[in-house]
């Protein structure tokens, strides 16, 4: 594979620091064509779907997004804003606090970027330009509070192929996964505490988390012990016991075992046993999204009184909290210790 020449580098040039974001995707709009593109990007992902490639390929062409395309561009502009997706909006406010917050505690000589691992802007184009503007240490920051190979490794993974293209390769960073870092924890208790003082508390607080195929844990993913350790941490912050709160997952796709409980038999199981205040949390979206906005706070809200609950209230995800974006700004200056972040450490390149 032939690389690109690249500039020479000229003296006195400086390194520069960046962070880079990175949430999942979205649609460019919520109609048929776009969300087509987005979900066939997304399920092409062998990190998504671990099935042989021949046989996937015919099921995802010939089946999934000719019939899913439209049915989910309807869910999108259900939650579709002036702002446009708020996955997207959401993760670029994040990404302007972090960079205002990290120069406020001094690191005033780092970009932060957002970027997606499916969609626009993507990582390779992000990435690319990072390059062109002389960035030479970058700091990966998944959007992702718990590992898993569907997600985080998947960011490395395109990561790795940009980079496979690149002579001269900056040098990278990763955060693997901060499910159990105090701060962000104590972002979500605050979330549900405020929620708790105008609305008051519900008789259960259901965490809900996105789920994966069992055959994934099975396989060796950590994801499952992580989401379990960050509801535990949140229950032990809220003072609650195990009869006050549960844990399911969501958005099951196809028909493989996936994590147990799921989220909407479990919610609707709790109306028919008489539970008629449900207050629920989805920990590990750290911004609100389809999975969220759409299919927790409409169609399980609707699961919910369909079978006899009388009052759903969804928490939302921390968005723009200020205690998580303290808690992102901690994330990162762990991980970039000993890189030069202020102008007076800059350092010339040899």
């Amino acid at each position: 594979m032939p690389f690109a020449k690249e500039p020479a580098l000229q003296p006195g040039s400086v390194s520069r620091t960046a962070v880079v974001l990175v949430n999942l995707g979205t649609p460019d709009a919520p109609t048929p064509g776009a969300v087509r593109r987005y979900l066939k990007e997304f399920l092409s992902d062998p990190r998504v779907v671990e099935i042989p490639k021949a046989i996937w390929w015919f099921i995802l062409n010939g089946i999934i997004l000719p019939f899913r395309s439209k049915q989910s561009a309807q869910k999108y502009a259900a939650i579709w804003t002036s702002d446009g997706s708020p996955l997207k909006f959401h993760t670029q406010a994040q990404a302007k606090l972090l960079r205002g917050l990290l120069g406020e505690r001094g690191h005033n000589d780092v970009t932060v970027a957002m970027a997606m691992r499916y969609g626009s802007p993507s990582l390779p184009e992000v990435l690319g330009k990072l390059k062109a503007d002389g960035h030479d240490r970058i700091l990966i920051l998944p959007a992702y509070p718990q590992y898993s190979g569907t997600t985080t490794a998947s960011v490395s993974d395109a990561v790795f192929d940009h980079y496979k293209k690149v002579r001269n390769i900056p040098e990278l960073r990763f955060v693997r996964d901060y499910h159990d870092h105090d701060g962000y924890v104590n972002a979500l208790k605050k979330t549900v505490l405020a929620h708790w003082e105008t609305n008051g508390r519900g008789e259960k607080l259901l965490m809900s988390f996105h789920g994966v195929p069992k055959r994934t844990i099975d396989l060796g993913d950590t994801y499952q012990r992580e989401c379990m350790e960050t509801a535990r941490l949140l229950a032990e912050k809220l003072r609650l016991n195990e009869n006050d709160y549960l844990v399911t997952f969501q958005s099951r796709f196809g028909k493989a075992e996936w994590l147990q409980p799921y989220t909407a038999p479990t919610v609707a199981q709790l109306a028919k046993d008489g539970v008629r205040k449900l207050d629920v949390i989805c920990p590990g979206f750290t911004s609100d999204c389809l999975e969220t906005l759409e299919e927790i706070a409409m169609e399980v809200r609707h699961e919910f009184k369909a079978n006899g609950g009388k009052e759903f209230n969804y928490i939302p995800c921390l968005n723009s909290h200020p205690a998580w974006i303290s808690a992102l700004t901690e994330v990162a200056e762990q991980h970039m210790i000993g890189w030069p972040t202020m102008s007076s450490m800059r350092k010339l390149r040899r």
